[in-house]
């Protein structure tokens, strides 16, 4: 072979092996031990987990659920490769008649894909009549053996009328190696305080120390985790694309929450990690909606402005400079009370709290399908504070707007915390700054 032809093959083998991994995503680790379904003629492994793969590795189902609003459907919860969409169905374990049913499915995959070859979809059958099936399998193809097939439970199969809790949070992803402790608990205080009585956090992995705030609230009953292995699933080649780009699959996440709580919570609050929907004339969401609704009947989904507070500029006030946070890893929001002023002419982000019945499906930032009126809440009654790293090539430090709405919550805000970390860290307070140290040498380490 000519010397020119043997190097040019050999100057392809990477862009090849990126290739391969990007066409054939990474098989998952073996699952945890399954339980077994055995009802009548429907035989197999019954699911547990978050996320499962269905054959050929295309789609990943998350979780399925009853919907009736407009007919008698099962709805999954679903990733999918959007340019390798096969054909599926629902094999439904029908209680009625103890029979198998198959209906073909329908795929409605959500436009927010970020440019990305994966995104989130529903996967829509519609439930035989007779059947009142409480178990599903869905599968590439009308034939096959039941005991090979993941059987799936099928939830929200009792609509309720009244509901337990009142505002649920689901927050997106928790991302990898997550260690901004000090905002997430003064995060999960405020949202508290505003009156939420449940935090939904899909989890990744994180560090120890949050590892145990996140046990502390566990045991207190605010916050519910769900595993999120997602990188375990979905290979993304890093050459293309980003998995923090996608908000590894937040949209997904985002509408297993709302069918979660579709009859458990009144409403739920959409956010990330680092947000809050402040009220400027309530106390609390409760006393805002309610007066909301009050003026706007028939409204079930407020949208909420974002504005961006900037991390890189910090109040002068030494108040809020507290010893004991100095101590601990992350962001302190009490300190960060330049806003950036909104561009004119450019769509404002918004996050919604919306009514969970009035939602069929969701994006980050709107209902893509669902029923009844919105309103876009005006920034004068409530603004969704964030706190991010402040762009220096878009706005310049002169032009940020002192805005310290937070401060109103400070003194509930700083007990509450201060309570929080010192039931966790216990006698370990004097000792979080070696904790700390120890992280970033061993971060030096890694790189050097």
């Amino acid at each position: 072979m000519p010397r020119f032809k043997t190097k040019m093959l050999w100057m392809a083998v990477p862009f090849l092996i990126l290739l391969f991994f990007e066409m054939y995503p990474r098989r998952p680790s073996a699952p945890a031990q399954q339980n077994q379904l055995n009802v009548g003629p429907c035989r197999g492994d019954l699911v547990n987990g978050t996320i499962t793969a269905l054959k050929h590795n295309k789609t990943f189902v998350v979780s399925l659920y009853h919907d009736h609003r407009q007919q008698n459907l099962t709805r999954a919860i679903a990733m999918v490769h959007y340019k390798k969409i096969q054909d599926l169905y629902c094999w439904f374990c029908c209680s009625h008649n103890k029979r198998i049913s198959i209906i073909r499915a329908s795929v409605d995959i959500h436009p927010e894909r970020f440019g990305l070859p994966v995104g989130g979809a529903d996967i829509v059958c519609l439930e035989p009549h007779e059947c009142l099936p409480q178990y599903v399998s869905i599968h590439p193809s009308t034939k096959g053996s039941m005991v090979e097939l993941p059987w799936f439970e099928i939830n929200n199969r009792v609509a309720r009328t009244w509901f337990v809790i009142e505002y649920t949070v689901c927050l997106s992803v928790m991302p990898e190696n997550y260690d901004n402790v000090l905002q997430f608990v003064q995060s999960m205080e405020m949202y508290k305080t505003l009156g939420a009585e449940k935090v939904y956090l899909y989890k990744m992995n994180c560090s120890s120390l949050m590892d145990r705030i996140l046990h502390f609230y566990v045991q207190e009953g605010t916050v519910e985790v769900i595993p999120w292995p997602i990188t375990s699933y979905v290979h993304l080649s890093s050459f293309w694309y980003s998995y923090q780009d996608w908000g590894y699959g937040k949209t997904t996440v985002l509408n297993d929450c709302i069918y979660r709580n579709m009859y458990r919570s009144k409403y739920v609050v959409f956010n990330d990690i680092n947000e809050i929907i402040l009220p400027l004339k309530h106390s609390n969401w409760k006393t805002m909606i309610d007066s909301l609704e009050d003026q706007n009947p028939g409204v079930g989904i407020f949208f909420f402005e974002s504005h961006f507070f900037s991390q890189n500029v910090f109040s002068s006030l030494d108040k809020f400079n507290i010893t004991l946070w100095k101590t601990i890893p992350g962001i302190n929001i009490l300190r960060h009370v330049y806003r950036e002023p909104n561009k004119l002419h450019i769509n404002i982000l918004k996050k919604m709290i919306v009514n969970p019945r009035s939602v069929v499906q969701a994006s980050s930032h709107s209902v893509l399908k669902g029923y009844g009126r919105t309103l876009e809440v005006s920034r004068d009654l409530a603004i969704l504070y964030n706190c991010r790293r402040h762009l220096e090539n878009e706005f310049g430090e002169q032009y940020l707007i002192r805005d310290t709405t937070i401060w109103q919550f400070n003194i509930s805000l700083i007990s509450n915390v201060n309570k929080v970390l010192e039931h966790v860290l216990g006698n370990e307070v004097d000792n979080i700054s070696q904790y700390v140290w120890s992280m970033l040498l061993g971060s030096l380490a890694k790189i050097f």
